[in-house]
């Protein structure tokens, strides 16, 4: 869907583990080299484009500190994956967030007007998505990204440990 966007593309992440079986993920868990992925995966091909024609892609990453070995391989290769695609990416700890209205699932916002929410088991896999174009659920997390993404630290800023 951020292929379609026309002018914003913004995403709240508040989950520490997701996508675990990925095979770069487990290289990097044992410490081997990640087997390499080609230059433009759809992902990054979808967030170039948007870009290109003007469209905001924005993402907050909502992250438990200290950070599950996940959220330390995401953020290792976020600037090679999402930055370099045309995102701007912001942390924020889970323990800034506490005074935030947050929803229960983190969720893709397009144009303002669409809410994709995906919905994850225990064990970090998305199960299923959820749309919503109520004026209400879109308020709700158009005003709930922006909270966050004013507390959430800049990518370049965000250290581990």
């Amino acid at each position: 869907m951020a292929a379609d966007a026309t002018s914003s593309a913004f995403h709240l992440e508040l989950h520490d583990w997701h996508l675990t079986d990925d095979p770069r993920f487990l290289a990097w868990k044992e410490g081997r080299p990640q087997p390499s992925v080609p230059v433009g995966t759809a992902f990054q091909d979808a967030v170039r484009g948007a870009v290109e024609r003007g469209v905001v892609v924005r993402r907050v990453r909502i992250v438990s500190e200290p950070v599950s070995d996940y959220v330390r391989w995401e953020h290792s290769i976020t600037a090679a994956h999402n930055i370099a695609a045309g995102e701007d990416v912001r942390w924020l700890p889970r323990s800034m967030s506490s005074t935030l209205a947050l929803p229960g699932n983190p969720f893709w916002i397009f144009d303002g007007r669409v809410v994709r929410f995906s919905v994850f088991d225990g064990a970090g896999n998305v199960v299923g998505h959820q749309l919503s174009d109520d004026p209400r659920v879109t308020a709700l997390c158009s005003s709930a990204f922006e909270a966050a993404w004013d507390l959430a630290v800049p990518h370049e800023d965000y250290t581990l440990d």
